[in-house]
């Protein structure tokens, strides 16, 4: 298998978080009663499946890496959704699904701002595009993540004993 740069191990990891986020927005958002809060994880499911889609491109016009890219995506999506299935056992609420994806979707935004602090020094314009899109749609998700993890936890009877 060929053998990756540091961008191309990062932008494969960007597709591997992008992957795993679906499936995590899908999974707390049938842990959250709110409407509103479910629209958000619904929108952010289709921009983590655009952003998918956007990697993709990229990496179907690396030639002879393409399988090293999609192998080291999957590893990446594979160890992501372990530490959801472990975060998010079973006796979980929506509280419980907000916050782990704080974490993820820092991790995702880490990820996109060390892409695009990488592809300083090679210039690819298509990365530089994805960087583009995808750095204020990641920052969104953390914002809205946090908010809507405080609107659960204002709504949470501090005085009432934890699951």
């Amino acid at each position: 298998m060929a053998e990756l740069t540091h961008l191309e191990s990062k932008l494969a990891e960007v597709l591997g978080l992008a992957q795993a986020a679906q499936e995590t927005t899908e999974k707390v958002g049938k842990l959250v009663d709110d409407e509103g809060i479910r629209t958000t994880l619904a929108q952010m499911k289709e921009e983590a499946s655009e952003t998918e889609r956007r990697c993709t491109e990229i990496v179907e016009e690396l030639d002879g890496k393409k399988t090293a890219v999609q192998e080291k995506a999957r590893e990446t999506r594979t160890e992501a959704r372990e530490m959801m299935h472990t975060y998010l056992s079973d006796g979980v609420d929506g509280l419980d699904g907000l916050e782990f994806m704080i974490m993820a979707e820092a991790g995702e935004l880490g990820h996109v701002e060390i892409v695009g602090a990488m592809n300083e020094q090679v210039d690819d314009l298509r990365i530089q595009e994805l960087v583009d899109w995808a750095l204020p749609i990641q920052q969104q998700h953390v914002a809205r993540t946090r908010e809507a993890a405080l609107t659960l936890a204002s709504r949470e009877n501090a005085n009432e004993p934890a699951g």
